[in-house]
């Protein structure tokens, strides 16, 4: 029988399926290569890759072919098939963070993350459409336009990861990488009704990892199971010269964590996730459906509230958009980067280089950090943002003192319109946007392991995500039971 991908596709959810048939010599990694070329081809109205690499995959994969045939040895990545998101560096290849200010730049190295999967011979298929310079929450914000969610091309796939998650949940590859900032991985993944995790700031480093705020920004993986994403993480966490910010701490056996039982726990859901009349209707049933399973599987589920939820959002927009005006700088249409043709003194080639390269909400978020550390506000804005977010990790601290993961939904509403939240309408209200990260950005603020799963539909077939938030470096118990509620 001839082979088609279109089948296979139906139920390669799983690198471990993939494994197991090229082991079996059902597929090649060339076919799957090929598969994956056409998907992308047939689904160019969802707008999810900026660049495909279509010869060098080819290429890649048949050596991989050509390894197993000979009995060579091969990466623990050899046959997955994988996309980044357009903000990682890879050596030779296009980088634009989804902006004009980047046009035209290649990549002088590759990022450490993306190496180290590289190492294992996983297949870079190409590289995924994302808001610009990874800002927003629904990747309407790209200079390659709007990435279109799979489940219903007229809604947004999330963001700023909309490609990465859009490729997994569409089977143009098997997992994606991305970066979470203030949920920018789980987000999306619950939008499109994949798995997206966010692992412990400094896990993974950050080294060629386009940089928006530098104290929350991470790398994480995005793929159809936890097991997925936990055998990326172990792959691609641990200490790099490079970054000075990563932990030297030990990389445990994510992937071995997920093919254990888990032992009862005590886990907490955010009363706001089942009881606030501002989560969609639908969302809430699926989470309390989620929490009574958990309880009739052995684990003691209580609700708790967080004090200073109201202040989760406020906090992390003054402190990301203050890093990004610094972080940003470096953009100045000098060094790299576009540089405007009108410019007749210094001053006006920073000023056109800049308006003219960046889109508006970069802008709207470069101004917001610039006032916020001005002399004048700096005490006002940023220093109070600083010391709020200790008070937001002593709670969060508290709370894991007595509990070992934190449930809520994902996202307060299912996937929204396309242009609904951008604000570009007079009646719009742009911070609508914003809230769309009301149960991410804790994660972010405070540093801690979180992971978002698949968790039912709405009646209208729309994807619904359920977050788990773990302690520091407990990615391993974090997977397990993400895993087990998979499984349930």
């Amino acid at each position: 029988m001839a082979f088609d991908f279109h089948i296979v596709t139906d139920y390669y959810r799983s690198f471990s399926l993939v494994q197991a048939d090229l082991r079996a010599g059902t597929i090649t990694c060339r076919q799957l290569v090929d598969g994956y070329l056409a998907r992308i081809e047939e689904n160019r109205h969802l707008n999810v890759f900026t660049e495909v690499y279509a010869e060098e995959a080819r290429q890649r994969a048949d050596d991989l072919d050509r390894r197993w045939a000979a009995n060579e040895p091969v990466g623990r990545l050899a046959g997955m098939v994988i996309g980044l998101k357009d903000v990682l560096s890879h050596a030779g290849h296009g980088l634009q963070a989804g902006s004009h200010m980047l046009d035209g730049f290649v990549a002088q190295f590759t990022a450490t993350a993306v190496q180290r999967l590289l190492d294992e011979d996983a297949i870079v298929i190409g590289r995924q459409n994302c808001d610009e310079f990874a800002m927003g929450s629904s990747n309407e914000t790209s200079a390659f336009g709007p990435v279109r969610n799979a489940a219903d091309p007229t809604r947004v796939p999330g963001g700023s990861s909309g490609g990465s998650a859009v490729a997994v949940q569409a089977g143009l590859c098997l997992a994606s990488i991305g970066s979470d900032t203030g949920g920018s991985v789980r987000q999306p993944a619950a939008f499109c009704g994949v798995t997206g995790l966010k692992p412990t700031y400094g896990r993974i480093s950050r080294w060629g990892l386009i940089a928006y705020a530098s104290s929350f920004d991470c790398v994480g993986p995005i793929a159809h199971t936890p097991a997925d994403c936990a055998l990326l993480l172990e792959i691609m966490a641990g200490p790099d010269e490079f970054d000075s910010t990563v932990s030297n701490r030990p990389v445990e056996a994510y992937s071995a964590a997920t093919q254990m039982a888990s032992a009862p726990r005590r886990i907490a859901y955010l009363r706001d996730g089942v009881e606030s009349p501002g989560v969609d209707a639908s969302i809430r049933e699926a989470t309390q459906r989620t929490i009574d399973a958990l309880r009739a599987a052995g684990h003691t589920v209580e609700p708790v509230s967080l004090s200073l939820l109201d202040s989760l959002l406020p906090t992390y927009y003054i402190l990301t958009t203050a890093e990004a005006s610094s972080n940003l700088s470096r953009f100045d249409g000098v060094r790299y980067g576009h540089r405007t043709a009108e410019a007749t003194d210094l001053i006006e080639l920073y000023k056109k280089s800049r308006t003219e390269g960046f889109g508006s909400e970069v802008r709207r978020r470069i101004l917001l950090g610039t006032f916020a550390l001005s002399a004048s506000y700096y005490d006002a804005y940023y220093t109070k943002a600083q010391q709020v977010r200790r008070l937001i990790r002593e709670e969060t601290e508290r709370l894991f003192a007595e509990y070992d993961f934190l449930l809520s939904p994902t996202t307060p509403s299912p996937a929204f319109k396309l242009g609904e939240k951008t604000g570009r309408n007079p009646d719009d209200d742009p911070l609508q946007m914003y809230l769309a990260d009301i149960f991410t950005v804790q994660a972010n603020v405070v540093g801690y392991p979180a992971i978002s799963i698949p968790n039912g539909a709405t009646p209208e077939g729309l994807p619904i995500g359920l977050q788990l938030m773990a302690s520091p470096f407990a990615e391993a118990s974090l997977v397990a039971i993400a895993q087990e509620i998979t499984d349930l």
